[in-house]
Formats: structure tokens, sequence, C-alpha cells
């Protein structure tokens, strides 16, 4: 029996979860869904232009496994558009990357990143240098990085009644 797949960390949800072409009323349309861990690939390998070997260690997955991923993701996006069909993005096997806050020394603005991002350069408000981690999270109770997996459990399913935003389809 094969062993169960490992939670693939994420750094954000999809703000739209549905893509289709213009003109098209959505029930004449087949649709490729896109799973949110996949999305994920597609923003590291092909946004972000990282290494399949940074990406991966971003995903806490293996390198072989990312590649997987992202060539799963680029044929589907790639058939949606070829062939005109809607893109749902939903499901997969994820969790949320933890999250370290800043704040700026400047302007107070505050702002999070995921862990294994490195720390930012710059407020991205001001663009002061003079950023530090923010007070609450500092002491014994927050040194250590988080793993990203939420105490052993995956999110399994993103979509309607299960905490996604706007489906964002006009017709």
């Amino acid at each position: 029996m094969p062993r169960p797949p490992l939670c693939r960390r994420i750094a954000q949800q999809p703000d739209a979860t549905y893509f289709k072409p213009r003109g098209i009323p959505l029930h004449e349309l087949e649709e490729v869904v896109l799973t949110v861990d996949e999305l994920e690939a597609l923003r590291l390998a092909d946004k972000e232009g990282m290494y399949q070997e940074q990406a991966a260690e971003r995903m806490n997955i293996s390198r072989p496994t990312f590649g997987r991923i992202v060539e799963t993701a680029r044929r589907k996006v790639a058939e949606a558009l070829v062939e005109g069909k809607a893109l749902r993005i939903e499901g997969g096997n994820f969790v949320m990357a933890d999250m370290r806050t800043f704040r700026c020394s400047d302007c107070s603005h505050t702002w999070q990143v995921p862990f294994g991002t490195g720390r930012p350069a710059e407020c991205p408000s001001c663009h002061s240098r003079n950023i530090h981690r923010a007070e609450e999270e500092r002491g014994a109770f927050s040194r250590g990085r988080g793993s990203g997996r939420g105490g052993g459990r995956c999110r399994h399913g993103f979509g309607p009644g299960r905490g996604s935003r706007g489906q964002g389809v006009t017709s």
C-alpha cells in the first residue's frame, strides 16, 4: 500500500479560484481543476523564478515530487488555455506556512511573511530598512521555526464551504 502524501506547504491561498474564457457561458464550458498546491508550485517556479530544489524546500517536499507537481500543473493550465476550458482552483493536500510578523520603526507598518522566505530587506510601505520582528513574536515561545505542518493536519479540499473566497466568475 502506498504511503499517504506529505502536506505541501503553501504561502498564500488564491485570491481568485476560477478563470474562464470571456464570452462563453460557464454552463457551456468544460473544467480543468488545478489544486492549490499545484498553483503554489507554479507560483514558485514560474512567477518567482525559483529553482526546483529551492521551491521544493519551501513547500516542504522532495525535489522530484516538486517536479511532478509543477509538470502536472503546467499541463492543466495549458489544456485550459489551448482548449478554451474553465480553470477551477480547489482541493489538494496542503497546509498554510507559518508566518512571521515584522514592523517598521519609521512608519509603524506591520506585515507578515512566511517562514523560510528570508528576512525582508525593507518595509513594503515606506521602503525603510529600519524593520524588526514584532514584539509579540519575541521571547522563549516564538524562537523556533514552524514546520508549517499545522500539528500534522493537512487541509484537504479548498472550495465552497471550506473557507474559499469568492469564485470570481463572470459570464
